[in-house]
């Protein structure tokens, strides 16, 4: 390997360190704690070089919050690659958003602005985007006897999002119902929104 690339990987390499450091800094105190030096204290840089990678905390976190939709549209394609109906698909898919709310609490939060203060971040990201799209398409595809037009298709989006979403942040803010009720809850939410779409 040349010195180029080995130049490159380290740098790398210490990018990731740092959003990995941010991320462990949010976990154990939450995302008001998050600063500049903290992150440098936990990875023993010191300040300027954090800076070098990123100019400010809000570079940070828009990283993150391109993360974060960067796994939720790896796993849209996942939960969508298992059924054929576009039904199946739907539900699947936000049956993973549910699921990544809880696996990626932080990312979430950060991604929607739940239970915290949050700076304005870039709402259209490509991976944003493209999670949003897959969930447009799939509802579409339901849709198509209808010939449903691009507003139809986004107020049922918004739709979904708003229940579902609702239900995601009455459980992180910690108001939630067991486990096993959050799950009937979220299946009948889905069932009976995709039920309307076809009737």
């Amino acid at each position: 390997m040349g010195s180029k690339e080995r130049i490159q990987r380290v740098k790398e390499e210490t990018r990731a360190n740092i959003l990995e450091a941010a991320l462990e800094i949010v976990k154990e105190d939450g995302w008001q704690s998050l600063s500049m030096r903290k992150i440098a204290d936990k990875i023993e840089y010191t300040a300027p070089i954090i800076y070098e990678y990123f100019a400010n905390k809000e570079g940070i976190l828009l990283e993150l919050t391109r993360l974060g939709n960067g796994l939720l549209l790896k796993d849209f394609k996942v939960a969508q690659s298992k059924y054929d109906t576009p039904e199946k698909q739907l539900e699947a898919m936000w049956i993973a958003y549910w699921d990544f709310a809880f696996s990626h609490k932080e990312l979430y939060q950060l991604m929607y602005g739940v239970d915290m203060m949050c700076c304005e971040i870039t709402k259209s990201l490509p991976e944003a985007e493209a999670a949003r799209k897959m969930l447009f398409e799939t509802i579409a595809k339901i849709m198509t006897e209808s010939e449903p037009t691009e507003e139809i298709v986004c107020r049922k989006y918004y739709t979904f999002w708003s229940i579902i979403h609702g239900l995601i942040s009455i459980n992180l803010v910690g108001r939630g119902n067991t486990p096993d009720m959050n799950q009937h809850i979220l299946r009948d939410a889905i069932q009976g929104i995709i039920k309307a779409i076809n009737d």
